[in-house]
């Protein structure tokens, strides 16, 4: 175990942002440590809200990083395209993309590693080929990188704006604009530290473009393009404007028809330069089963 031992400079700065700062830790490393009673200041086990004073006595302990043993397995995908450089697959809904705490199977990783073998590294053994992320009941598509080559080309097209992602999503009420722009910086929750929200504290900046495709009343089919790529980000800037997506239980309720099992989001449409061939590629995953039932019993509703 490692142990940083340091004397504060700073005053009312909460130790988990300040700790960031002047280590090479994460903030939610940091606050990791916090909850685990790994931080002491002046000898005493401190919360993250703790509040620096000048001249704190500050040792933080940090635990040799155990490396997870991602394996593969054997788990069917439905890919879109693959070569040597990409695989874009249409993730179905309750996968979740990489092994995390509690969830060591049953990811789009352990999948990937079983069928490609060689993925980029750049995001670590738990991560391989990982350049974005969709959420586990979002369903649709979702690209990896075979190399670092390609992955550092892809991350260049997130991080500039010209890898477009495209979502459908059914959100509940009746929206009245036929487009718009949901501009609203997203961050933590301080009530739910699982769910995002529009505030000023912690955020990061956070846009939404809508379309409306169809209205049923009591729901509206909506087509959105991400500008920005935050966590949660269309799921809570639905809820933000008072029209969450239906079945989303985190951030609304469940869908009054039938378990959709989550969210109905799906990621239909992504566009990216190749990383070798400099070719613009546009890839489309079919509407989902679910989401097609939902649709339809929306449409017989509001013609009843």
């Amino acid at each position: 175990m490692d142990k940083i031992e340091l004397v504060a400079d700073v005053s009312k700065v909460r130790i988990d942002k300040y700790l960031s700062t002047v280590t090479e830790l994460s903030r939610s490393r940091c606050a990791q440590l916090l909850d685990e009673g790994n931080v002491l200041v002046n000898g005493e086990v401190v919360k993250s809200s703790y509040k620096v004073s000048a001249n704190d006595e500050i040792v933080v302990s940090v635990p040799e990083t155990k490396e997870l043993d991602v394996v593969a397995e054997d788990i069917p995908l439905d890919i879109l395209y693959e070569d040597a450089d990409i695989i874009v697959i249409n993730k179905p809904k309750g996968m979740i993309v990489h092994p995390a705490v509690g969830q060591y199977s049953g990811t789009l990783v352990n999948a990937l590693l079983y069928h490609c073998k060689d993925l980029s590294g750049i995001n670590g053994v738990a991560r391989p080929g990982i350049v974005h992320r969709i959420d586990k009941d979002t369903t649709g598509c979702i690209v990896a990188c075979k190399n670092d080559a390609a992955h550092n080309a892809i991350a260049e097209q997130l991080k500039n704006k010209t890898c477009h992602r495209e979502y459908v999503a059914v959100v509940t009420g009746n929206i009245p604009h036929d487009q718009g722009i949901i501009d609203a910086p997203l961050g933590r929750d301080q009530r739910d530290r699982q769910r995002m929200a529009v505030t000023d504290k912690n955020s990061k900046d956070a846009i939404t473009h809508f379309k409306v495709l169809k209205r049923f009343g009591r729901a509206t089919y909506l087509e959105c393009q991400l500008e920005t790529g935050r966590t949660h980000q269309i799921r809570a800037h639905m809820r933000y404007i008072n029209h969450p997506i239906m079945g989303d239980t985190k951030y609304g309720k469940p869908c009054p028809f039938f378990d959709t099992e989550g969210q109905v989001l799906h990621a239909y449409r992504l566009s990216l330069v190749h990383p070798t061939t400099k070719e613009l590629m546009v890839f489309e995953a079919p509407i989902p089963e679910y989401f097609e039932r939902l649709l339809t019993i929306l449409e017989e509703e509001s013609n009843a």
